[in-house]
């Protein structure tokens, strides 16, 4: 028999989001373990507001809707309020009732800064590494070292000369005609009228240069979760001095082994690094120059076991530019740039614990 096609909504629903979203969906895992952190950093959020005057939008509720956007790509924190007012697996996930009105953008943007000022994202994805370790998911001795970079939200016409006079206005204010063929640019006498922070960079030879940051992990080698980042100007150097911050941070009483690319062939990174109570295995750049890592490294099966398990670090990069929305950032300023940065490797961290527990689970039944 022909369904009828009803027109008039109902005017009650006596079904609640918590029973719309199936038990066996992927997100419940990720709510149940973002509640468990969100819950030890109570403290922290009450030191954050006053005692007096109007109650802003829960900390809780602010952070799951930024967790929301890197899982689900969403491009912007307006499109992001938009899905909530309609979006039930969304409303359930941040806390939302069916009736409750959805914040306005300029209020949740406002509201996001205090995250930011208090360093948030940073001790909520300290405490996510926590949960992998306590389920005993990371390696404490076999570590990964590499960075990328992620294209700045600034346009190549607003690289100006740092002492160019006042120029005349534009032909066009939203989409000025600009020409800089044949003009040497560099970091030393130009800079972004838009994003000061970001430099000039290539991947390579060959490769266009473009205004960008450098974003750096720290990876343990046995699951491929991340264990550190680290977010710098991208300067060149950038990559070896974020390795050298995230290998001195390590908590271990014990040496450690540390695997990076050729781009960490150096005599300086490699003395540093021993000297730091941790082994380099370093891929071997032997072109055009004598390799820093000998025979004593390469003889032990080890080096060729990191040398095979540092490739996964580029699923972290893969997934934080594809899903994460890092290929090319919303935000502008290495403040804010780095603090969505180590948000989204704490969401990458929150999906791979997921994974990892219910392979786990699995295999056990």
């Amino acid at each position: 028999m022909r369904g009828v096609d009803a027109q008039q909504s109902a005017m009650f629903s006596y079904l609640s989001a918590e029973e719309r979203v199936p038990a066996d969906h992927p997100l419940r895992a990720v709510r149940v373990l973002t509640d468990r952190i969100l819950a030890q950093l109570s403290t922290l959020f009450s030191a954050m507001y006053s005692t007096i005057g109007r109650p802003s939008i829960p900390p809780e509720k602010l952070l799951r809707a930024l967790l929301l956007q890197v899982l689900y790509t969403v491009r912007s924190e307006r499109m992001l309020m938009e899905q909530l007012n309609y979006n039930l697996l969304f409303r359930w996930f941040v806390g939302l009732n069916m009736d409750e009105a959805v914040w306005d953008v300029t209020v949740f943007t406002k509201n996001r800064e205090r995250l930011v000022k208090a360093e948030v994202a940073r001790q909520f994805f300290a405490l996510v590494v926590e949960e992998a370790q306590a389920l005993d998911l990371m390696s404490d001795e076999h570590f990964t070292v590499d960075g990328t970079l992620l294209e700045a939200s600034a346009s190549l016409k607003s690289f100006r000369k740092t002492d160019e006079e006042k120029a005349p206005p534009p032909d066009d204010p939203g989409n000025p005609t600009v020409n800089f063929h044949g003009e040497k640019r560099s970091n030393d006498t130009h800079a972004s009228t838009t994003d000061p922070d970001a430099m000039l960079a290539r991947k390579g030879a060959g490769k266009e240069a473009k205004l960008s940051y450098s974003g750096h992990v720290l990876m343990e080698n046995r699951n491929g979760l991340v264990a550190d980042v680290e977010v710098l100007q991208a300067n060149g150097t950038a990559e070896r001095d974020a390795a050298l911050v995230m290998i001195e941070a390590i908590p271990s009483d014990h040496r450690v082994t540390v695997a990076a690319d050729k781009g960490y062939d150096t005599k300086e990174f490699v003395a540093e690094t021993r000297n730091m109570n941790a082994t380099p295995h370093v891929a071997q750049n032997n072109k055009g120059r004598k390799s820093a890592i000998d025979g004593r490294t390469t003889r032990h099966a080890g080096y060729a076991v990191s040398q095979q398990r540092r490739k996964r670090v580029e699923e972290i990069f893969g997934w934080m530019k594809t899903v994460g929305g890092m290929r090319k950032l919303r935000h502008r300023g290495l403040h804010l740039v780095g603090w969505m940065f180590t948000l989204t490797a704490a969401a990458y961290n929150l999906v791979r614990i997921r994974n990892l527990s219910t392979a786990v689970a699995g295999a056990s039944a």
